[in-house]
Parts: structure tokens; sequence; C-alpha cells
């Protein structure tokens, strides 16, 4: 929902204006005022915005925008810094960012829905969905792809910078398509953003859509992700932000040109700290996805020997040092770092987006730690 910051203060509600943003424009830029977020998790909205505001300073990024739900309930959102330096435009919660790799489990949710439906088979060839990529040295699956299993590389050389525009996702794997396999696919772990760019033609394939289309009908419409969209480079797109990188000298800049026409599955998706949110809590809903499609998801994937790669379909897992289960994913683009986090047991979520090039986002999992604490010094309230 947009909004201009929404804050959780211990015993009442603030409305706090973002950084370089006047009081007086902000009240006039907001929406109309909204039921207040609740209070019971003020204390660690007030730590967690202690947290953000002394990263912010210390790393000098542009801007950061931030989300946390707890028991699929929004708790705070809210814009630190910059959307774009060279107009002062401030961020906002409804600032749309490059999000990079988090469009691979947006990706994965449209393969989970065809799997439901029965359209899509993980474990044949993906030559029966996609019959003009080459067959390799070995067979490869789309369940494979979504382990970063199947031996397909990942960038090489400027590939991340990419200038020119793809009419298709087809014509996209003509970059890679050629090449041989990193591996005999379910031997060992590749990350590979090209994987997915081949699970977006299987979609295609399966659903007999376009999978722009194909998106847009099975899961941003559903979940009500309207601020989430392609990446297209020449069209108007309402709250885009700036993009930013560091020089030689550590000065920001505005980031290259690059079109993401030629990844949007693995990387090409522009998205809100509170559409991503919107997103991770339909998992741990029983109204988006059936526990066998979420089992898909979230059960770690393992190599033909039997060793776990952390990974599940379009998600990593990992456990934290207090032995609680994380599902997440991570995302680097040219202008733009993100990182999208839950704990499924306690129903918190954690949403970070920077549009900077190779930010640090660790201030995102130490906010997901305060509420993870909150949670557990109050169960009462969760």
């Amino acid at each position: 929902m947009t909004r201009c910051c929404r804050v959780c203060a211990v015993g009442l509600l603030l409305l706090v204006c973002p950084v370089g943003a006047s009081a007086q424009s902000a009240a006039a830029a907001a929406p109309p005022a909204v039921a207040p977020a609740p209070l019971r998790y003020g204390e660690a909205v007030g730590a967690a915005r202690a947290l953000v505001q002394a990263d912010l300073a210390e790393r000098g990024y542009p801007g950061i925008a931030i989300a946390v739900s707890v028991g699929g309930e929004t708790v705070w959102s809210e814009g630190f810094g910059y959307a774009d330096l060279e107009h002062r435009v401030p961020m906002w919660p409804s600032v749309k960012f490059r999000v990079g790799s988090i469009s691979k489990p947006m990706t994965a949710a449209a393969v989970a829905t065809l799997v439901e439906e029965g359209r899509l088979d993980l474990d044949v060839p993906i030559q029966r969905y996609v019959p003009s990529f080459p067959e390799k040295a070995y067979p490869i699956t789309t369940r494979q792809l979504g382990g970063h299993l199947g031996g397909i590389r990942h960038y090489a050389g400027n590939e991340n910078f990419i200038r020119d525009p793809y009419a298709t996702v087809v014509d996209a794997l003509s970059i890679f398509k050629d090449d041989a396999l990193l591996h005999a696919p379910g031997t060992a772990f590749a990350y590979s953003s090209y994987g997915f760019n081949l699970i977006s033609a299987v979609v295609e394939g399966a659903s007999g859509q376009a999978f722009l289309d194909y998106m847009r009908d099975a899961v941003f419409g559903p979940l009500g992700m309207h601020d989430t969209v392609a990446d297209f480079v020449t069209s108007i797109i309402p709250q885009r932000t700036g993009y930013y990188v560091r020089d030689g000298d550590r000065h920001l800049i505005n980031a290259p040109f690059v079109d993401n026409s030629y990844k949007w599955a693995g990387g090409g998706f522009l998205s809100t700290t509170e559409d991503v949110l919107r997103f991770a809590n339909a998992h741990l809903r029983d109204d988006f996805l059936s526990p066998s499609a979420k089992r898909l998801l979230f059960t770690e994937q393992q190599t033909r020997d039997g060793v776990g790669v952390g990974y599940g379909f379009g998600w990593f897992i990992r456990t934290d040092d207090a032995g609680r289960r994380l599902l997440y994913h991570a995302g680097g683009s040219v202008g733009g770092t993100s990182l999208m986090i839950m704990q499924p047991d306690t129903r918190v979520v954690v949403v970070g987006l920077i549009n900077l090039t190779g930010a640090n986002n660790g201030v995102v999992r130490e906010v997901l730690s305060l509420f993870l604490d909150a949670v557990a010094a109050s169960p009462s309230l969760h």
C-alpha cells in the first residue's frame, strides 16, 4: 500500500518523513490516512529504524526501502534516503527497484502453478517444452534447472551489462544455448541465472502463453502485486528508482545502461518492498499454493550423491545459529541490491531493497533478528 512512511513507535504512532523531505511536503504527497500499523512491535521497529539509519549514514548508499510483516500483517514499511539523487526525490515504500534474483522465486511460483495443474512435468527433458533448445551430452530437466543443478552456465565476461533488446525469452536463449554444460546435470550445484532463462521458455511451452503474460495472470495478478513489472527500459514506469554504482574512488555515479530483456526470469523484474512482502507472505498461507507445491519450492535439492545444495526450487534454504529455518533469496543487479527473507515458523518476513550495485544488505538480516527476538519474547502477541 502506498504511503509515506508507516512507522510503529513505543506507545504511539508517528508518521515520519523520509530523509531529505520536509514534513509539509510529505503530508502533501501522502495519500489519505490509513489504519495505523500494530503498535505491539514498536520497540523492535524503533531499534530497526536506528539500525537502518546508522547503516545508511555509514555506508552512504543512495536509498533503501524496508518492510516487515509478522503473521501476515505488515508492521513496518519505510523508505530512507533518496530514490533519485539528482532530483532529490525521497525514498518511499512505493518506489520500484530492480530486485535482481528475487525474480527467480517469482518464476518458481509460476512453475509451481503449472505443476499443480498437471501442465508441466518437472522430470522430463526440457525439449518437451522448448524443442528449439539444442540437446546436450546429457538430458536436462526443469527440476534440475530450478535447483541450479542443470549444468547451465552463469554470466561470463560483461554479460551482466547487455544493452541489446531481446524480443522473446526464446531469442534470449541464443546467448548460451550452444555452450557445453559445466557438468553432468545433477552432479554439482552451479548458480545460474541463465538456467532460469531456460525455465521461462519452459513456462511458455507448458502454458501456451508468453512468459510475462503468464507471470501476470498466474502470480502477480492473483497476489495483487500491481507494482511488479518487467524492467522495460523504454517504458515510462511510475516511481521507478534511479540506479547507482560506485566509481573507482567510491563516489556514487549513475549506473551504466543495461537492457534486462535478456533475463526476465533470472533477474529482470522491478518491484517494491511491499509487493515482495506480499509475495513472500503468500507462501505462508494456504490460498495460493498447495502444500505439495510449497514442498517443491522449499525442499532442499540434492546432488546424485545425496549432498544437499542449500537450495530448493528458486529459494535458498538455511538454518540460523538458533536452529531456525530461513527461506530467502538475495539479488544483485546493475543499480540494485535486494534481499527477501522469511522464517516460516514465526511467519516473520523482511524485505530490503537498495538502489545501488553491490550494496551490503547485512542490515536486513539484523532487522530480521530483531523481530525474531521480539516474537520470541512475546509469543502471545504472534
